[in-house]
C-alpha cells in the first residue's frame, strides 16, 4: 500500500481531534497487522469502495481517550462507553474518512463511503472485507491510544 494512500487518512484523524477536540495525538510507527483483534476498546469501522479501489477503514481507541474526546466536544464525561460514546466514535470516522476522500479525489483517487459501524468491548474483533494487507498506525496521547488501520485490495 503506498504511502500517498495512507497518509490522507492520518492526517484527516490529526486534524479531526485538533479541530474537534482540541487534542493533539503523537504518531507511532506503522506496521501490518496479522490478527482480528482491536487494539482498543471502542471502533468504527467504514468501508469503501470506488473504480480503482476497494477498501476499509478502521480507527479504535483506548476507552480513556474516548471519554477525554467526548468531555472536550460535548462538554460532559460519560463514566463509560455508551451510546453517546458509539455515536461520536461513529462521527469520527465518517469526518476522518471524509476528510482523507477530499486529499485523495485532488489526486485522482476517488470512491463511495459507506456508513460507518462501530463495535466495544475489550478484545472485540475487526473485520476488514478485502484481501489486502491491513497497515495499522498507532497513535499516543497523555489520554491513551487510538489505533488506524488501514486495509485496501
Amino acid at each position: 500500500m503506498r504511502a500517498e494512500f495512507v497518509n490522507p487518512f492520518l492526517s484527516s484523524l490529526l486534524n479531526v481531534l485538533k479541530t474537534m477536540a482540541a487534542l493533539e495525538l503523537q504518531p507511532q510507527k506503522p506496521r501490518l497487522k496479522k490478527d482480528e483483534v482491536a487494539r482498543g476498546d471502542v471502533s468504527g469501522l467504514i468501508g469503501m469502495i470506488g473504480p480503482q479501489t476497494k477498501g476499509s477503514l478502521s480507527i479504535t481507541f483506548d476507552e480513556s481517550l474516548a471519554l477525554e474526546i467526548m468531555e472536550r466536544m460535548l462538554g460532559e464525561r460519560p463514566r463509560s462507553i455508551d451510546e453517546d460514546v458509539t455515536d461520536m466514535v461513529g462521527e469520527i470516522t465518517n469526518m476522518v474518512t471524509g476528510g482523507a476522500k477530499r486529499m485523495l479525489a485532488e489526486k485522482g483517487f476517488d470512491f463511495d463511503m459507506a456508513t460507518p459501524a462501530v463495535v466495544s468491548g475489550s478484545n472485540h474483533t475487526i473485520t476488514h472485507k478485502t484481501d489486502g494487507a491491513i497497515i495499522i498506525m498507532p497513535f499516543q496521547s497523555s489520554y491513551g491510544s487510538a489505533h488506524i488501520e488501514i486495509c485496501f485490495d
